[in-house]
């Protein structure tokens, strides 16, 4: 990947649990793969000059932060919760959660929580603290670890937790009365890293790979053939990445048309193409798509 005739070692973290797959197949979608070896936690990465290790989402915060990883994935809602300095590199858009607070309907008084002093409890510490502060509530945090939204009605009267869908919590009969943040799965480097010329050109071309893929993911490719008549109105409603690819045909006044288009896009695009004078239009899935 480096230009480097030297290139240093970098040192990739991996999480653990929920996020793992899905960083795993991001990663395929790169051209990296990940093998199970027998040391267990350090899979075998086919990326020369990397290793990897797979780490608890926390630990690989830690562990980027003391500088003993380069590179890793983590959430942001735990360097918030942590109060990490870590450089983002990028916003994989993995793992979509909210940082909510919430609470059991029946001791809501107007959506609000009772004008009492009340018990939160979060697998988030120091965030909790700090709404619980910014909301000047007389309050106490509950540090839990995993299943907090059992904790209600009994144990404490409120929550913060994250939720994707927030299935989880309608079971527990628990209302959303406040909003955090959003967050998702980021890449982080360690600073270290990143003051280190070898190691950070590595790193940007690392990033540059893993963004190519997920700009791919929201696109297709299309090609169409359209009369060289109908070229200038069909290429009116193509969107591209900058301009449409137009290569003439064997047939003369025809050509063929190709161009990255927003998956989201498809459906309000086709019929205005095809009213416009394209045809024979193909649409394909795109590995990875570099500026």
């Amino acid at each position: 990947m480096s230009s480097n005739p030297d290139p240093a070692e970098v040192r990739l973290a991996l999480p653990k649990g929920r996020m793992f797959d899905q960083v795993v197949d991001l990663l395929k979608s790169a051209g990296i793969s990940i093998r199970n070896s027998q040391r267990g936690y350090r899979p075998n990465i086919s990326l020369a000059n990397f290793t990897a290790k797979i780490l608890k989402p926390r630990n690989v915060i830690s562990m980027l932060d003391a500088g003993s990883r380069d590179l890793g994935f983590a959430g942001q809602d735990w360097i918030e919760e942590t109060g990490t300095e870590l450089v983002e590199l990028l916003d994989t858009g993995l793992n979509p959660v909210r940082l909510i607070v919430a609470a059991p309907h029946q001791i809501l008084e107007d959506g609000k929580l009772p004008n009492r002093k009340i018990t939160v409890a979060s697998e988030y510490p120091n965030l909790a603290q700090r709404w619980i502060d910014q909301n000047k509530l007389d309050a106490e945090v509950l540090q839990t670890f995993g299943a907090t939204e059992v904790f209600p009605p009994e144990d404490a009267d409120c929550i913060m937790d994250n939720t994707s869908t927030g299935s989880t919590l309608r079971a527990n009969g628990l209302e959303i009365i406040d909003q955090l943040m959003t967050s998702s799965t980021r890449l982080y480097a360690s600073k270290a890293a990143m003051q280190d010329p070898a190691l950070k050109e590595q790193l940007e071309d690392f990033t540059m790979l893993i963004k190519a893929v997920l700009q791919a993911r929201g696109r297709v490719m299309m090609d169409l053939n359209v009369a060289q008549e109908n070229l200038e109105a069909v290429c009116g409603f193509l969107p591209s990445m900058r301009t449409p690819t137009v290569s003439p045909l064997s047939d003369t006044g025809w050509v063929a048309v190709r161009a990255a288009i927003l998956r989201k896009d498809l459906a309000e695009i086709i019929p205005k193409l095809k009213n416009a004078g394209a045809c024979d239009i193909v649409t394909t899935s795109a590995e990875q798509l570099v500026p």
